[in-house]
């Protein structure tokens, strides 16, 4: 099959308070890695890097707002927002008043190859 799809609200929820959804296998993605996380309002997320894994990371807020520690920072967000992550960087996303939502995209670097001017 050429696709595949998921709906969010189907995906059983994982880890603290079940906000994150592990969508990469559900979908069959083999090329990076994939996930959904929900902050219910004024949740702390996990305080993480990827250095044992080496990726390095995308995570595109699509709702709500809330502050990112990262390397002992606090840096607010506000969707819709991306960041990107060294795998090396220590970061905690903590929720504001509404929660939010999130996408995390993550891939070893140097996988990519490049093609095009894009």
């Amino acid at each position: 099959m050429g696709y595949s799809m998921l709906k969010i609200d189907e995906v059983e929820g994982a880890g603290p308070g079940g906000a994150a959804k592990f969508l990469r296998r559900e979908l069959g993605v083999q090329a990076f890695g994939v996930n959904w996380f929900e902050l219910a309002p004024n949740m702390e997320g996990v305080e993480h890097d990827e250095v044992g894994t080496g990726q390095e990371e995308v995570n595109v807020i699509v709702r709500g707002s809330g502050v990112y520690r990262i390397d002992g920072e606090e840096v607010p967000f506000a969707a819709p927002m991306i960041f990107r992550f060294d795998p090396e960087t220590t970061r905690q996303p903590v929720a504001g008043p509404d929660g939010f939502a999130m996408v995390a995209i993550g891939a070893c670097r140097g996988s990519y190859e490049a093609h095009g001017p894009f």
